[in-house]
């Protein structure tokens, strides 16, 4: 055998300079993390400052600002991006967005609870056991402790009977063992639970949970029907109910474009209500000014600083703006794409490739790809993420495709019409319904659909 000599392969790599990095960075941020990176290149960057009144930035306040303590920032940046910087520019007149908008007060399951305990029949001692009990319960709304143990010399039957009223209050199912019992509790709560749905719960949740739905048939005599109706009844219940009052602070969505129809036209704008507008400090400029680019001795360091910080506020702020009209640039060409969407909503969607639009715009999909991803656009259909514009074909026998999105809509629509006559739910019956419309999917892929769509 001859053995091959090692050879010398050039490779060739591609070295991302630190600008051209924070500007692939600041195009992937969604608006709410792209103002938390102006905050901190505002703390970074002296040159850099947000534009106020048309006087412009007195001395007094620019020395003001620097000597500020870090505190006296923490009131300021409040200030530049309070609730009131958020909206839609002209939009904000519209009361309904304005309501849509607003941010709740945030709320712990156990204030929630707490606060409705004055409803309940409880003596005074009730009442402390039932604080206790409900301070016990972790953020799924279930038992940290045994009950028990919370109180051990309380009688037992003074807990089953305030565990029973705590369980029945909203969200209901809480102050419960496991997600079983917490959807036995919801279950037996509700006059419209089918038959076999109680039962199933309380005797046979395993059979349930491996679909050994032979087993439960037989010990329950229920027909297929009847099953079916109980399980889709069980899947409507809320395992979890706790969650919706997560201890963690909640993610509010902002998001980075508003688009609906009007008078026939599609309508975008950009969000940039939630940025604040940003200029280069004239102090800054001024003794940047009086140094030639690249110069290095005889000049005063601070003159160098200067002009050091004011080319970085440059590039900062012309990234911005090149990110702000790539996102405009693909939110038009998506709107051109998905004019249908605007008309008929989610069903009206149709396949859409990232690099359809990358060619109409004439950028590279990995740009269009940044661009999307975790952007959120509001609609007259409710707030979706700009990636759920972009899916895969699904075949139509008039040999047009429609959209994964359009075809789970569709789904989704049957289910709800299947259930509102109470006739039976299975995954053939909705392919063979969608094969009448047209729609040619495997039974596998309206299951899947089906786990996603959480039906």
């Amino acid at each position: 055998m001859q053995l091959q000599r090692p050879s010398l392969v050039q490779e060739q790599q591609l070295k991302l300079n630190p600008r051209l990095l924070q500007a692939i960075r600041l195009l992937a941020l969604p608006s709410q993390e792209l103002a938390e990176q102006i905050r901190q290149e505002l703390e970074e960057n002296p040159a850099l400052e947000i534009v106020r009144d048309a006087s412009e930035v007195s001395l007094d306040l620019i020395n003001e600002r620097i000597d500020e303590s870090s505190r006296d920032n923490e009131s300021l940046y409040e200030a530049e991006y309070s609730d009131e910087a958020f909206g839609f520019g002209a939009r904000q007149n519209d009361p309904m967005a304005v309501m849509e908008q607003t941010i709740a007060t945030e709320e712990s399951l156990q204030d929630h609870l707490i606060s409705q305990l004055g409803l309940l029949p409880l003596s005074p001692e009730e009442y402390r056991l039932a604080e206790r009990l409900i301070q016990n319960t972790d953020e799924n709304g279930f038992h940290i402790l045994p009950p028990r143990e919370i109180c051990p010399d309380c009688n037992q039957e003074t807990l089953e009977r305030v565990l029973s009223l705590l369980q029945r209050l909203d969200p209901p199912g809480t102050c419960t063992s496991d997600y079983r019992e917490s959807l036995l509790v919801q279950a037996k709560m509700n006059q419209n639970a089918p038959p076999g749905a109680i039962e199933i719960l309380s005797s046979h949740f395993k059979e349930l949970q491996t679909r050994n739905h032979a087993a439960i048939r037989k010990a329950l005599g229920l027909d297929e029907r009847s099953l079916l109706r109980a399980i889709e009844f069980i899947r409507t219940l809320d395992p979890f109910p706790g969650r919706q009052f997560s201890k963690e602070r909640p993610r509010y969505i902002v998001p980075d474009l508003a688009m609906w129809l009007e008078d026939g036209e599609i309508r975008i704008q950009l969000n940039d209500g939630t940025l604040p507008r940003l200029s280069i400090n004239r102090l800054y400029e001024e003794l940047a000014a009086k140094t030639p680019k690249g110069a290095r001795n005889g000049h005063n360091e601070a003159e160098k600083f200067a002009r050091e910080k004011v080319e970085r506020a440059r590039f900062f702020i012309d990234t911005i703006r090149r990110r702000n009209e790539t996102l405009l640039k693909t939110a038009q060409a998506i709107a051109e794409a998905q004019r249908d969407f605007f008309i008929e909503g989610p069903r009206g969607l149709k396949p859409l490739m990232l690099k359809e639009i990358a060619e109409k715009i004439g950028v590279h999909e990995a740009t269009v790809s940044r661009v999307v991803n975790g952007k959120f656009v509001q609609t007259d259909w409710g707030t979706f993420e700009l990636r759920r514009f972009f899916s895969n074909a699904v075949n139509q026998e008039s040999g047009e495709n429609i959209s994964k999105e359009a075809a789970k809509a569709q789904i989704s629509q049957i289910i709800k019409e299947l259930h509102a006559k109470g006739e039976k739910i299975s995954d053939r019956i909705i392919m063979e319904i969608l094969a009448r419309q047209g729609i040619n999917i495997a039974r596998r892929t309206v299951a899947k659909y089906r786990s996603e769509l959480g039906l």
